[in-house]
């Protein structure tokens, strides 16, 4: 046993050892699962809902539903997933790490702990061979980048390499809390689902308004922030304004940063990975970021990483 766990510290420790990827039956057939249950059927309850507008509650109620529970959702994978989780771009108390992660799994989009693994490698190879979900490595006619939009906005995800645990996830698989609640994913999944579908009962005592709450607070929330995530990994990498000179094919695009909670501030995320800041300057919206202020004001986040204006000029 004890020469057993020398060879996982050793694992941990010497990086050669390390294969970076997976390819698992198995694997791939959890994949399609998620991607059916996850990608599929939110998209099909999406019509269900906008049809049954004119037979089921829909209201302010709804709308609000759809607000909070997206809103929990957007902060969960930016602020939380990305920022903190993912680039390390600032330190947080445990409690705010805990309700981050509840907040992100919530969303649909694969446990801390995968969702970490994936975006690290795209920054390893981005827009290069081994990006799990670059548009621009299927040539350079419209068909072809039509094709690498597909791709990079959902299609990857039916199947694709995994990346390695302990190689790009070393300090997160240390971490018991981190741990432990990626092991409840699929529960935090159901629970969001639960909790509008709820209070949408108890809003409207009854059936049909829980029924309700499920569409607008659960299925459409996670069509909706499922989208505009997959947009900055699809669109924004082809299209937009380009600030940095950086080696992949980023892009920002204003418009879209409250829509994002400032994730479409994407070249200037790349040019400047570690920032907890993404736009930047602090006239450019960036609600992630705002968020991380604020828990820095409450005092349950510190060390926040931003570049200097300095280096920005530089850069």
């Amino acid at each position: 046993m004890n020469s057993e766990l020398a060879d996982v510290e050793s694992i941990l420790i010497d990086t050669t050892k390390r294969k970076k990827t997976i390819n698992s039956p198995f694997l791939h057939g959890l994949q399609r699962k998620h991607f059916i249950f996850f990608q599929i059927l939110p998209f099909g309850l999406t019509i269900i809902a906008l049809l049954s507008i004119p037979y089921l509650p829909f209201g302010w109620f709804e709308i609000f539903l759809f607000a909070l529970f997206w809103l929990i959702n957007g902060l969960g994978i930016s602020s939380g997933y990305h920022r903190l989780f993912t680039h390390r771009s600032y330190k947080a108390h445990n409690a705010l790490q805990i309700m981050l992660m509840i907040w992100g799994s919530m969303a649909g989009q694969g446990g801390v702990i995968s969702w970490v693994i994936l975006h690290r490698r795209h920054h390893e190879l981005s827009d290069k061979l081994g990006d799990p979900h670059s548009p621009n490595l299927h040539g350079s006619n419209w068909p072809a980048r039509l094709q690498g939009l597909i791709h990079s906005h959902f299609n990857w995800m039916y199947k694709h390499e995994y990346p390695s645990v302990v190689h790009y996830a070393p300090d997160l698989i240390k971490n018991k809390t981190v741990v432990k609640i990626d092991r409840y994913y699929y529960v935090l999944v159901i629970l969001g689902l639960v909790i509008p579908a709820l209070l949408g009962g108890m809003y409207h005592r009854s059936l049909e308004g829980a029924i309700s709450g499920f569409l607008w607070g659960g299925a459409v929330r996670i069509f909706w922030a499922g989208h505009t995530i997959w947009s900055i990994n699809s669109f924004l990498h082809c299209f937009g304004m380009r600030r940095f000179d950086t080696e992949e094919h980023s892009h920002n695009f204003g418009a879209a940063a409250l829509l994002t909670f400032g994730e479409s501030w994407h070249n200037n995320h790349h040019a400047f990975p570690g920032s907890a800041s993404f736009g930047l300057e602090w006239y450019r919206l960036d609600p992630g970021y705002w968020f991380i202020q604020l828990m820095e004001a409450l005092h349950l986040a510190w060390d926040v990483k931003v570049p200097s204006s300095e280096k920005i000029k530089i850069r």
